[in-house]
């Protein structure tokens, strides 16, 4: 049985510092961290991460930022039994985010979880199952609803400025930088085995080490599930959609071969209710020709064809040499997103991103995978979260667990 904390506890105190945990020391852990003291109001108390270098340098930085030096583990059920702590940060490579997730629910604690929200589509349902059980608060990291361009762009397209969104392009394309990829020892700070956790155990190399298994198949699954998973959330959230209907995607490793283990060349079609969504990447001749479009989302409408990114959006008028408006909106999304989840945290609120979105633009992205790895169309049904008619692309929504570790989903 879940333990709840009572809500009217947590919203009478408002000047109270939130006592905070982080699982996973690594790159983007820590600037999840940061953007938390840049909110305020917060204590870091405990560190988990399998890499005791990792750990020790997040563990100064945290002092130096706070005063006072945080408690330190191997292994995240220790942090996790931590008194007082309110909330923690999941930002651990996705094989384990199910598992710390609800492990933390069974603790009464809120989450922020890293986005993808897990590796496999039924590591989705089981987190987002133990998450309404919990009555936890719990945000996703996609950042990116937070950025004024993106929501500006929704409302204008909700106006009917653009007319009826005939169709939608994003894209993430970029120069992948990779490193050595010949199995080697790990280094002396890493325990490799739990790295790996309840993934396949694959050698270690630079390559599918700290930061780089994002394009490791066993782990990140490439880059459509770690980056280009921000603009599917993105398109869902501007057009209003839910789930795709059907799925199709071709593409392989054309300059990587050898380095990374997921397409360096990747076309995605998602079929929404809508309109259609058009996914490409390709990780090498990434920028030289139009760098201003390298990142971002197209939408196509009867009356204008619209163009957003980060910081940016343009609207581009029917009709020959019609003037471009360019509107330019930044902001510290990081900051933005890592305030919601603290402000829900302690006024008991729905945070902007739950865990249901997550579970939407996870399964997206991994049907496109599931359909690049079987060479078939997915024909999605939404309500009963199953693949129709493909008994080998079913296959794929659940991964078997190494042992010890046990699957967290029961069908």
């Amino acid at each position: 049985m879940v333990t709840s904390f009572p809500s009217v506890g947590r919203a009478a105190e408002p000047d109270r510092k939130l006592k905070l945990g982080l699982i996973g020391c690594g790159w983007y852990g820590m600037v999840n961290v940061e953007a938390a003291f840049k909110v305020g109001g917060v204590e870091v108390v405990a560190l988990c991460d399998v890499d005791t270098e990792h750990l020790e340098q997040s563990a100064r930085k945290v002092e130096s930022l706070q005063g006072s030096r945080p408690k330190t583990f191997k292994l995240h059920a220790d942090l996790l039994a931590v008194d007082g702590l309110d909330a923690v940060i999941i930002a651990s490579p996705p094989q384990w985010h199910a598992l710390q997730l609800i492990d933390s629910l069974n603790r009464g604690l809120d989450v922020y979880c890293e986005k993808p929200l897990a590796y496999d589509i039924r590591e989705c349902r089981a987190m987002a199952d133990a998450v309404k059980r919990s009555g936890r608060i719990v945000q996703i990291g996609f950042q990116r609803r937070q950025s004024p361009a993106f929501q500006a762009v929704r409302e204008h397209v909700k106006a009917g400025h653009a007319g009826r969104i005939v169709c939608a392009e994003a894209t993430i394309n970029y120069t992948a930088g990779t490193k050595d990829p010949t199995p080697q020892a790990p280094p002396a700070s890493l325990d490799w085995d739990l790295w790996c956790g309840p993934a396949p155990k694959i050698p270690y190399s630079p390559q599918v080490g700290h930061f780089n298994w994002r394009l490791e198949k066993t782990t990140g699954h490439g880059h459509l599930v770690d980056w280009g998973i921000h603009l599917i959330d993105a398109a869902r959230m501007i057009l209003g959609e839910t789930a795709p209907q059907t799925v199709s995607a071709s593409g392989g490793l054309y300059h990587l071969q050898g380095r990374i283990t997921t397409p360096d060349v990747l076309t995605a079609h998602f079929e929404f209710a809508s309109c259609p969504l058009t996914w490409r990447h390709r990780l090498w001749g990434a920028e030289e020709y139009t760098p201003e479009v390298s990142n971002g989302i197209f939408l196509y409408g009867e009356k204008q064809t619209l163009f957003v990114t980060d910081d940016r959006w343009v609207v581009i008028p029917k009709g020959k040499n019609a003037e471009r408006q360019v509107n330019r909106q930044g902001a510290d999304t990081g900051k933005l997103h890592v305030a919601e989840f603290l402000n829900a945290v302690r006024t008991r609120q729905a945070p902007g991103c739950p865990v249901e979105q997550g579970v939407l633009s996870t399964t997206a992205v991994k049907l496109a995978m599931i359909a690049y790895e079987t060479g078939a169309k997915i024909t999605w049904d939404a309500g009963r979260e199953e693949i129709v008619g493909n008994p080998a692309a079913s296959a794929l929504l659940k991964r078997e667990y190494r042992q010890p570790w046990q699957h967290p989903y029961r069908a």
